[in-house]
C-alpha cells in the first residue's frame, strides 16, 4: 500500500453514494426538535468527500459556499469536473487532512460535515480533524459526524480484523484488492464449516457474512479492508470533540427522535432516569444495539424558549417528493416496523399531494379543529422527512439563485445516464439536496431535453441509449422484451409512467436538466 494513502485503501474507487444528512437544511428540523439554536450555514465544508457527490449536490443547490478535501486525486478529479460544470464555485482539493486542515485561504465555517471518515482514518488523522474544527468552526457552528460505534459492532470486530488479516498476508501482492476480498471472504466460509466455536457462539456474524458477499466491493473495500478500523464508543467520541468545544446536539436521522418507535415504555423510563446525557446515549445504543450513529455536535448548545421553537418551526415549509400511494403506514425502528396511524397520516399526506411547500403554518391552519394538532404535525414531519418522503424547502429567493447551477449539474449527471447508474441522484434547488432519481428516469429527462416530441421519440431514444450498454427495458414481471414491438410497448407503458406520476413532482422541485 502506497504511502501517501495512509492505510487507506486507494487502488479501487469509492461509491458514486449521496449522503442526505450532510444537506445543512436537514438539520434545522432535527435541532429544532430536540430544542436548540442552529446556523444559517453560508460557509461549509466537507472533509473526505469521496466521489464528490453530496458536496457538489449542495453546493449547486443552495447558496452556501462549499469547500472540501479527498486524498485519493481520481475522485478529486471527478468531484472537480461537476463543480466545475455547474458553476457552484466549490473549492476542492485532493490534499490530505493536514495539508488542506493547515491552508492559510480557508473560511471559518458554520458546518463541517465528516461521512464514513472518522472510523477509518488514524488517531493522528483525527487529532488534525478537532483540532482544524476547534480552529475553524464558528461559534454556534455545527458538525456532522457518522462513525462506527460500540456496542452493535463488538462481535464483528475479530472477523473484520481477521478478513483484513487474510487480505495482507495469504495473496499474492499486485493482484488488487478485489479478489483478496473475495479471498478473505471465501475463507471465513471455510472456517465456519470447520466448527469453529466463534460462529456457535456469535450466530449473527454468520448472517453478516452472507449480507457482506452481496455487497458493492468497492464499498466493501472502503468499509471493512483499511488499516484503520476502529468502531467508538459514544463516551470516547464524546472525548474527543470535547477538546474542540463540541457538545452533542441530536442524532442527524430524524426516525431516532421518535422514542415511541425506538424503545419501549420500559426503556423510555430506564433513560428519563439518567441526568447525564451522554451517558444517557451510551446506554441508548446499548438498548437499540447501535452499530452505526449520525450525529450533531454544536460549538455552543443554545437551548430555544418554546415560543421561539414553535414561531420557527411554524415557518418552516415542507414539500412532498413522492406519489401519496407510495408512502407506506409503516416506519422502521430497533423494535421492528411500527404502524402510522392512517387517520392522521393520510390526511397530511393528501394536503401535500400538490407538491408545492407548506409550511408548519398552513398545515396547521387547515387541520383546526381537528385530532391533527401542532404536536401531531411536528411529529409527523419528523417521520416523513426520516422516511425521504418529505423534505424541508428552501425560501423562494434562494431557490430562484440556485436553479441555474442545478440545472447545469443535473445536465451533466443525465448525460453519464447514458453510460452508467452509479449516481442515483439528481440536485433539487427547493430542498437544498439530492433526491433519488433512476438510470431510466434520467434518459427519460434527458430525451425530453434533447427535443423528442412523442412517447415514441422518447422511448426509442431510451431504448437504443441501453442497448449500447448491453441493456434491456425490464417488464413489471421481471422478464426482458421478447421482440422489440413488446420493447417499445414496455418502454411506452414505462414512459407513460414518468409522465403522469414523476414529471408533476419534478417540476415541483424544480429538477431540470
Amino acid at each position: 500500500m502506497s504511502e501517501w494513502t495512509g492505510g487507506y485503501v486507494a487502488d479501487i474507487a469509492y461509491t458514486h453514494g449521496y449522503y442526505p444528512e450532510l444537506n445543512p437544511q436537514r438539520l434545522k428540523l432535527a435541532f429544532l426538535n430536540a430544542g436548540y439554536a442552529f446556523p444559517e450555514t453560508g460557509t461549509a465544508c466537507e472533509l473526505g468527500f469521496g466521489q464528490g457527490i453530496s458536496t457538489n449536490v449542495h453546493a449547486a443547490a443552495s447558496v452556501t459556499r462549499w469547500y472540501g478535501t479527498d486524498f485519493n486525486p481520481t475522485q478529486a478529479s471527478f468531484a472537480q469536473e461537476l463543480a466545475s460544470v455547474s458553476g457552484a464555485g466549490a473549492q476542492l482539493f485532493d490534499e490530505a487532512f493536514d495539508e488542506f486542515c493547515n491552508r492559510p485561504d480557508l473560511p471559518d465555517f458554520d458546518f463541517i460535515g465528516l461521512h464514513g471518515i472518522w472510523s477509518w482514518v488514524s488517531d493522528a488523522n483525527r487529532k488534525i480533524i478537532t483540532e482544524f474544527i476547534r480552529r475553524k468552526l464558528k461559534v454556534g457552528g455545527v458538525v456532522y459526524i457518522s462513525y462506527n460505534t460500540q456496542p452493535g459492532w463488538g462481535a464483528m470486530v475479530p472477523m473484520r480484523d481477521l478478513l483484513t488479516e487474510h487480505a495482507a498476508v495469504m495473496n499474492a501482492p499486485g493482484g488488487g484488492i478485489v479478489p483478496r476480498i473475495d479471498a478473505a471472504l471465501a475463507f471465513a466460509d471455510k472456517l465456519k464449516d470447520s466448527g469453529a466455536l466463534y460462529f456457535s457462539a456469535n450466530p449473527q456474524i454468520v448472517e453478516r457474512l452472507d449480507k457482506l458477499k452481496q455487497h458493492n466491493r468497492n464499498y466493501l473495500a472502503h468499509e471493512y479492508f483499511n488499516r484503520d478500523w476502529a468502531p467508538m464508543p459514544f463516551s470516547r467520541m464524546n472525548s474527543w470533540l470535547e477538546d474542540a468545544k463540541l457538545s452533542y446536539a441530536c442524532s442527524a436521522h430524524h426516525i431516532d427522535h421518535i422514542n415511541v418507535i425506538n424503545l419501549t415504555p420500559e426503556q423510555q423510563q430506564l433513560l428519563s432516569e439518567i441526568p447525564d446525557r451522554n451517558f444517557r446515549e451510551t446506554v441508548r445504543d446499548f438498548i437499540v444495539n447501535r452499530q452505526f450513529r449520525k450525529d450533531y455536535w454544536v460549538r455552543g448548545l443554545r437551548p430555544l424558549t418554546m415560543v421561539e421553537r414553535v414561531e420557527i418551526l411554524r415557518r418552516q415549509r415542507f414539500v412532498l417528493a413522492v406519489p401519496v400511494d407510495k408512502v407506506a403506514m409503516t416506519v422502521a425502528g430497533p423494535r421492528g416496523e411500527a404502524t402510522l396511524q392512517e387517520d392522521l397520516y393520510r390526511p397530511i399526506l393528501e394536503r401535500m399531494a400538490d407538491h408545492r411547500p407548506h409550511s408548519l403554518a398552513e398545515l396547521q391552519e387547515a387541520f383546526a379543529g381537528t385530532a391533527i394538532d401542532f404536536n401531531v404535525l411536528q411529529q409527523a414531519m419528523m417521520i416523513l422527512v426520516g422516511k425521504m418522503a418529505v423534505y424541508p424547502a428552501q425560501e423562494e429567493k434562494i431557490i430562484k439563485a440556485a436553479l441555474p447551477a442545478t440545472t447545469r449539474l443535473n445536465r451533466m449527471l443525465c448525460e453519464q445516464a447514458r453510460y452508467s447508474d452509479e449516481v442515483s441522484v439528481l440536485a433539487s434547488p427547493v430542498t437544498g439536496g439530492g433526491i433519488n432519481l433512476g438510470r431510466v428516469d434520467k434518459l427519460f429527462m434527458l430525451a425530453r431535453a434533447n427535443g423528442a416530441k412523442t412517447p415514441e421519440e422518447t422511448g426509442r431514444y431510451v431504448i437504443n441509449i441501453l442497448k449500447l450498454s448491453g441493456q434491456r427495458i425490464v417488464q413489471k414481471d421481471g422478464k426482458v422484451p421478447e421482440t422489440p414491438e413488446a420493447e417499445m410497448d414496455e418502454a411506452l407503458r414505462v414512459g407513460m409512467n414518468f409522465e403522469r406520476i414523476l414529471v408533476p413532482i419534478l417540476k415541483t422541485l424544480r429538477i431540470e436538466c
